[in-house]
C-alpha cells in the first residue's frame, strides 16, 4: 500500500530489504528520501553518504535508530508514525494488565494440565486502583482513554508540562511513585529513559506495584525487576520489550541467555510478548498510511 500510493503520487520507489548498510551507503547518494524500519542505524557515516537526502520516514513510533541531531544539522526532515499504532499499543497494555490481574496465563496452563485451582487464581479488579503512566504522548493517552471506563484513578508523569487531560491527571514523579498500584511505561528510548527503571527507582514506590512495559526494553534493568519480583515489591510484570533486544528486534535468543532472563522466563506472574504491542493487522495499514500522508503533504513531486 505504501509503495503503491507513493508511486501514484509521482515518486520513483525502489525496494531493498536485504543489502548491507555499507552496500546501501555506496549507492544512497542520489536518493531524496528513504523509508525505513530498524534494520541498522542511520548514523553520521550513512548520512554523509546520502548527499541529496531530504527526508527519512520510519514506519513506526520511534526515531532512536537515527542520529537525529546530525540529521537536523543537514536539514533532513524526519517522520515517524506513532499515530498509526497508538490504539494497538493501548489495547495490548490493557490486555497485559487484565491478564496479570486475573492470572489468565497461569490459569490456562493449569486447566490444560488437569488442575482446577479456583482460589489460587482469584483475581483483582482494575476499578478503584491507581494507574501511573510515565510518558503521556500518543501511546500513554491511548492507554489512559481505554482505562477511563474502568473507574480507576489515572495519573501521568511527563517531562513536558500541561499534558494532563480529562483521562489522566498530570503529577510529579514523586507523587506517582507514592500513589500508583500499577506503573505503565510509554516513553521513547533516550539518554533520560535509558535504564530508568532500576533498583533505586523501584525502591521509591511506596506500595508494591504491577509493571507494564510496551515502550522500550532498554528503559528497564531486568536484573533489578527480577529482584523486585522476588521481594514482592513488584507484584507482576507484563513486558512486551526487553533490554536484550537488538535494533532489528529479531535476535533475542541467539546469544547466551543472562541468568536474570532465565529467571524471568520461569516466573508465573510475568507475561512476555515479542515486541508486538503495536503490531496488529490494522496498525500495519495505519502506520503506512500515516507515513504516506506525511511524505506526500511535504514532498509531493512536481509531475507537470
Amino acid at each position: 500500500m505504501l509503495i503503491e500510493q507513493l508511486t501514484q503520487a509521482g515518486f520513483d520507489c525502489q525496494e531493498d530489504y536485504t543489502s548491507s548498510k555499507q552496500d546501501i551507503e555506496n549507492r544512497i547518494a542520489p536518493y531524496n528520501g528513504i523509508v525505513i524500519r530498524s534494520r541498522f542505524k542511520i548514523d553520521k557515516q550513512f548520512l554523509d553518504a546520502a548527499t541529496h537526502l531530504k527526508f527519512i520516514a520510519r514506519v513506526g513510533a520511534g526515531l532512536e535508530s537515527i542520529d537525529v541531531c546530525y540529521a537536523a544539522s543537514k536539514n533532513i526532515s524526519l517522520f515517524a508514525a506513532p499515530q498509526g499504532n497508538k490504539n494497538a499499543v493501548g489495547e495490548h497494555a490493557l490486555g497485559m494488565l487484565l491478564s496479570l490481574f486475573n492470572k489468565l496465563n497461569r490459569a490456562d496452563r493449569q486447566v490444560k494440565s488437569g488442575l482446577w485451582e479456583r482460589e489460587h487464581n482469584r483475581g483483582l479488579e482494575i476499578k478503584g486502583k491507581t494507574i501511573g503512566l510515565i510518558g503521556y504522548g500518543n501511546m500513554g493517552r491511548s492507554f489512559a482513554k481505554k482505562l477511563k471506563g474502568f473507574k480507576c484513578t489515572i495519573l501521568c508523569y511527563d517531562i513536558q508540562k500541561d499534558l494532563g487531560n480529562k483521562n489522566a491527571t498530570q503529577v510529579s514523579l514523586e507523587t506517582l511513585q507514592e500513589k500508583a498500584d500499577v506503573l505503565s511505561l510509554h516513553t521513547p528510548w533516550t539518554p533520560q529513559t535509558d535504564k530508568m527503571v532500576d533498583a533505586a527507582f523501584i525502591a521509591k514506590f511506596k506500595k508494591p506495584f504491577w509493571l507494564i512495559n510496551t515502550a522500550r526494553g532498554k528503559s528497564v534493568v531486568t536484573k533489578d525487576v527480577v529482584s523486585g519480583l522476588k521481594s514482592g515489591k513488584i507484584l507482576g510484570a507484563g513486558l512486551d520489550v526487553l533490554e536484550y533486544e537488538k535494533r532489528s528486534f529479531e535476535t533475542l535468543f541467539t546469544e547466551k541467555m543472562p541468568k536474570e532472563f532465565k529467571e524471568l522466563l520461569a516466573m508465573n506472574n510475568v507475561i512476555l510478548s515479542p515486541h508486538v504491542a503495536g503490531w496488529t493487522i490494522e496498525s500495519k495499514e495505519k502506520l503506512a498510511q500515516v507515513i504516506v500522508n506525511k511524505i506526500v503533504t511535504r514532498y509531493r513531486p512536481n509531475t507537470k
